[in-house]
């Protein structure tokens, strides 16, 4: 009985790997216009397949293939490790290997999977100026502007190649994922080297304009880490009130240096965070975040576009086999997004407007929050 078990079991692996002889995608691979499904006000990427390649390093070495990922990747179950291994989808060194291998230092590990990126907004990236050696765009809140994490195609650099063709390019700057905004990229190395000189000498000047809580000073304020709990390198902000209505003021912000949510934090130290930053809201609109309103659903809440409205993530997807294939391995099929996904993080009102350096100036419009009219 054991033995006709044990040939069943060889049998249906010997048919899953026929059924999953696939031409996996690598980071060579382009976005393309077709990639995406525009959805309920959310850009999708159609999933794909995709190697991800990492080295054995000094805490792996040593153990079996399965509980390296299983103890190191905790996304997936150990059954499926098990199963990626028996079918060629974790490989060591571009070979199969048993459930039983132990790996060695330096080992190149690849792991094929069907790939599933998070959703961003739907707005479009509007080129603002296209010159020979420059261009600057109006990145969308939500979206990142190279390929991190869980991020590839739906990034502001691969929807401008996807979209427009415009490759290779070379960000100088950076805004976060939920920030919106001025986006300066050179299209060759020797640019994009005289604008990171320019930035490392401190001659180049950044505005942003941020929806605050309450009523903004009518003085301008200036913040330094010594203020905050921001540690270690010296972080200098200035605010300037634009407009208050009474219940938000809209505030243009000139970060002197540049840290990880340095204007975040020192909006937050003035007593008036930006009105939907759920992680730096202070305790006069506390009921807010216990409620859950995050960045989109507080500008639904405030007149804010319909796309964001909290009814908008009522309506699910629904699988169309037309828009990607079902694997019979993945985890997150048949979703576009991937299992876990939240969704509700789309926008902080922190909008970049203008960069400064030495002969050059560029600019980008105000965003319709900005209004309190």
């Amino acid at each position: 009985m054991k033995r006709d078990r044990d040939e069943a079991e060889e049998g249906n692996e010997e048919r899953n790997k026929r059924k999953m002889e696939i031409v996996w995608q690598t980071p060579a691979h382009p976005a393309q216009k077709q990639d995406y499904v525009f959805h309920n006000g959310k850009r999708h990427v159609r999933p794909y397949y995709f190697e991800f390649v990492s080295h054995v390093n000094k805490r792996w070495e040593g153990k079996t293939i399965v509980d390296l990922f299983a103890q190191e990747f905790r996304g997936r179950s150990r059954d499926y490790y098990v199963s990626a291994v028996k079918c060629g989808r974790i490989q060591v060194d571009g070979e199969n290997i048993p459930v039983s291998y132990i790996v060695k230092r330096c080992q190149k590990i690849s792991h094929f999977l069907h790939r599933h990126e998070p959703p961003v907004m739907a707005w479009d990236v509007e080129v603002l100026q296209n010159e020979p050696d420059v261009l600057t765009v109006c990145k969308p809140a939500s979206v990142p502007v190279h390929p991190c994490g869980q991020y590839r195609k739906n990034t502001v650099l691969g929807i401008l190649q996807a979209e427009y063709g415009l490759a290779p390019l070379y960000p100088i700057h950076r805004l976060d994922r939920l920030v919106s905004g001025l986006l300066i990229m050179a299209k060759n190395p020797a640019k994009a080297d005289s604008f990171r000189q320019h930035i490392e000498a401190g001659l180049v000047q950044k505005q942003y304009v941020a929806k605050v809580v309450g009523v903004f000073l009518d003085a301008e304020v200036g913040i330094s880490n010594g203020d905050t709990t921001l540690k270690g390198k010296a972080a200098c902000t200035k605010f300037t009130r634009i407009s208050t209505n009474g219940i938000h003021s809209i505030v243009l912000c000139e970060p002197v240096t540049g840290r990880t949510h340095q204007i975040r934090v020192h909006l937050q130290c003035t007593g008036h965070p930006i009105a939907n930053d759920m992680l730096y809201l202070s305790d006069d609109v506390v009921n807010r975040s216990t409620l859950g309103t995050t960045a989109d659903r507080a500008a639904a809440l405030s007149g804010g576009s319909p796309e964001t409205s909290c009814e908008s993530h009522k309506e699910e997807y629904k699988y169309c086999s037309e828009d990607f294939s079902i694997d019979p391995m993945c985890t997150h099929c048949p979703n576009l997004a991937p299992n876990g996904y939240d969704g509700h993080e789309e926008g902080l009102w922190l909008h970049c407007v203008r960069y400064t350096g030495p002969e050059w100036v560029y600019e980008c419009p105000y965003p319709d929050w900005a209004s309190l009219t």
